[in-house]
């Protein structure tokens, strides 16, 4: 595609230096149900000996409450943070850019329901309300982006976590038909089979971290 034929071809560029992030913190790695419970099978590896007979030593006695020592092995609850991790650094399909520098996805956009700040059951509902602002109001491949990021996360969440993509309010033309697609579960799944959209979204995976 020409730079003449792109939608919009000079977009605003923030550099990677100024998007949100952990400072340095890792984020927790999920990679969906199928290894959910690799950290108890497995065990996480350990820095010393010492390290290992402290965990040993610390097994609960009869006397202890298993369900307290169970809550160490919980993981930390899934936050905006993270989701937005996950999709900012998927590749916009028309420039060599990410969709967090483009700022098609932005950290105040992301909103969890319940919030991660509530305590709830482990397998409890929870739903991602990710709101995407394409470059401009007529992009005609919102639907496309909209269709990456749903899969993105469709694949790493658990599957207590639902997934629902928009376009922000007023920040495209035709916001009401492409919502109405992304929300469509039978129009997703036959896009997915199209193998040429199918190849567009692998591609734009290919700058995602994990």
């Amino acid at each position: 595609m020409q730079k003449s034929e792109l939608d919009n071809a000079n977009p605003t560029i923030r550099d990677v230096s100024q998007l949100p992030s952990r400072r340095g913190k890792q984020a927790p790695v999920r990679r969906g149900p199928e290894s959910k419970y690799d950290d108890l099978i497995f065990g996480k590896k350990q820095s010393s000996l010492g390290t290992f007979r402290r965990n040993v030593s610390s097994w609960p006695s009869d006397d202890e409450d298993e369900e307290d020592y169970a809550d160490g092995f919980t993981q930390e609850p899934i936050d905006e943070q993270e989701i937005y991790d996950l999709i900012s650094t998927i590749s916009d399909p028309e420039h060599p850019h990410t969709l967090g520098q483009l700022s098609v996805i932005n950290l105040a956009d992301i909103h969890i329901t319940p919030s991660p700040a509530t305590r709830t059951a482990p397998d409890a509902l929870h739903t991602v309300l990710v709101e995407i602002t394409p470059t401009i109001t007529h992009c005609s491949l919102a639907t496309v982006i909209g269709l990456a990021v749903r899969v993105r996360l469709e694949r790493a969440l658990p599957p207590s976590y639902r997934v629902d993509i928009k376009m922000k309010e007023g920040s495209h033309a035709q916001d009401d038909q492409v919502n109405k697609q992304l929300a469509d579960k039978e129009r997703v799944a036959a896009a997915l089979e199209n193998d040429t959209l199918k190849g567009v979204i692998d591609k734009m995976f290919t700058t995602c971290t994990r």
